[in-house]
């Protein structure tokens, strides 16, 4: 049932390989901001470069400082040595100004590799700032016409809107899986349901087949019962760095629930498809990702509240990849959420070394065992 994402890397590559030997054209994206159906509408393949292999941060720590962000040095180090062959196809990559870290990176990074970078503004709240987004976008569409020679019609926007909105709402259906009291598969089954190409068609039929076939996958092939149910939330993972992921549930949990970028915020809603001008719906629907660059980011505490009730953790684990500030600082704002949901909460600081494994395995051991020392107030007010 899930083969057919086993290869997804290399079914990726090939198929970005002969795309551009047709004479089609690949943008690397490194953020969920990144609005891929106006990528899509000009023609072209959206692809995700965020790194996820320790093996590249060597290299990325001859230019840039070791207590930075591990996923931006692998995507640096992958740069550096030539070894991510979809950034090396890249026409263009299409960057955004979310941390500060990101930001001189991609000043670095742009010395190798055709670049443009979206400003965004931070200021959740600000119409202004919001007004200033979607000019952003308008910039980043005539860009693209002008980089491929071709027109970013309305018309081929609400496509892309439509294509899109069709494998959010697969995946949210997937997702929705988790909220069964004994789910169907597990959460690290569930983050390996992606590929790095958006908007793939054979993707969208996968989807469908899985989520037929789930119904009656024998008990055998799924998570064990009474694992511990973890909502997990902080920094994406990326492909090559869901250990934290897979640790959780080694231990005895089942992470039914991915609140960050790699999991269910980025597919919680869609575009509007019947907005007046695809250019507003698209500026609407981005400006309201709950990142922790965001000021306030009240938005994400609501939306992680209303995810505790529809999928029922047994506790909240919060990853946060070493020097990462942003989502660092939200942790109070999330230890609060849980102590007011009467969950545990267990903070995991880390990087993209398995050195801290063991260490970790503990934590997560004696987490699990407080949660059965912690009534589980559910939606209805009653305790379990």
């Amino acid at each position: 049932m899930m083969e057919g994402f086993d290869g997804m890397v290399g079914h990726c590559h090939d198929l970005a390989v002969r795309f551009r030997q047709t004479g089609g054209h690949l943008v690397g994206i490194l953020c969920e901001y990144t609005p891929r159906e106006i990528i899509l509408a000009a023609g072209a393949l959206p692809v995700c470069l965020c790194g996820g292999d320790a093996a590249m941060i060597p290299a990325a720590e001859t230019a840039l400082p070791a207590n930075l962000c591990p996923l931006i040095k692998s995507t640096f180090g992958y740069s550096l040595e030539k070894a991510n062959p979809f950034l090396e196809m890249a026409d263009l990559v299409v960057a955004e100004t979310t941390c500060d870290g990101k930001k001189k990176m991609y000043e670095l990074l742009a010395k190798h590799h055709p670049m443009h970078v979206m400003e965004l503004p931070q200021k959740s709240g600000d119409t202004d700032a919001r007004a200033h987004w979607l000019l952003e976008l308008r910039k980043l569409r005539k860009a693209l016409e002008t980089r491929f020679t071709v027109e970013v019609t309305d018309a081929k926007l609400r496509a892309a809107i439509r294509l899109m909105n069709q494998e959010r709402r697969l995946r949210r259906a997937l997702a929705a899986c988790m909220k069964e009291p004994a789910p169907p598969l597990s959460g690290s089954e569930l983050l390996s349901l992606k590929s790095l190409i958006s908007g793939l068609p054979e993707d969208l039929r996968q989807y469908e087949a899985i989520l037929q076939q789930l119904p009656s996958r024998p008990e055998q092939q799924r998570p064990a019962r009474g694992a511990v149910r973890v909502l997990l939330t902080g920094v994406p993972c990326p492909h090559g760095a869901e250990r934290v992921v897979a640790l959780l549930e080694k231990e005895g949990g089942i992470v039914v629930c991915q609140e960050n970028c790699t999991g269910i915020k980025p597919i919680l809603n869609d575009v509007s498809e019947t907005a007046g001008d695809p250019m507003e719906a698209l500026a609407d629907f981005y400006w309201q990702l709950p990142c922790a660059v965001m000021t306030p980011n009240t938005r994400r505490f609501e939306q992680m509240r209303q995810l505790v009730n529809d999928y029922t953790p047994e506790c909240i684990v919060e990853l946060i990849w070493q020097c990462c500030l942003t989502y660092d600082i939200e942790c109070s704002h999330t230890k609060e959420l849980a102590h007011e949901l009467n969950l545990p909460y267990l903070r995991i600081e880390t990087d993209y070394s398995p050195a801290d494994d063991r260490r970790l395995a503990l934590r997560i051991a004696a987490l699990y065992e407080m949660t059965t020392a912690v009534p589980r107030v559910v939606a209805n007010g009653d305790a379990n």
